[in-house]
């Protein structure tokens, strides 16, 4: 069996193709009304997304709309590889991590 190789150790190219093939399987799981599948697979396009972004571009302290609901924002604590750990504004206040490609522009 082939193991699986992490979006960390892939080319920009692999990320790109990778992304297309999820972004195919979501759709098909969408269109089957498989919600639970259409979400992971949404989820791991997020994640191979934010391995073709800069960490760098993104900062501690700043408010960032979010891609999944541009009336939402996320205020980012600190930054670890490629996930933003902060919270909500107007959530319930616990910190969490997310990718950073469900991070919009800085507020």
């Amino acid at each position: 069996m082939e193991q699986e190789k992490r979006y960390s150790d892939m080319s920009e190219a692999e990320l790109k193709q990778e992304i297309a093939q999820l972004r195919e399987k979501a759709r098909k799981a969408e269109q089957l009304g498989i919600v639970n599948e259409f979400a992971v697979y949404d989820r791991r396009v997020s994640m191979a997304q934010a391995y073709l972004l800069d960490p760098d571009v993104f900062k501690p302290g700043k408010l960032y709309e979010l891609t999944t609901d541009p009336r939402q924002y996320f205020k980012v604590n600190y930054l670890n590889g490629v996930f933003a750990w902060g919270y909500r504004l107007n959530g319930d206040g616990k910190e969490e991590g997310i990718p950073i490609s469900l991070l919009n522009k800085g507020v």
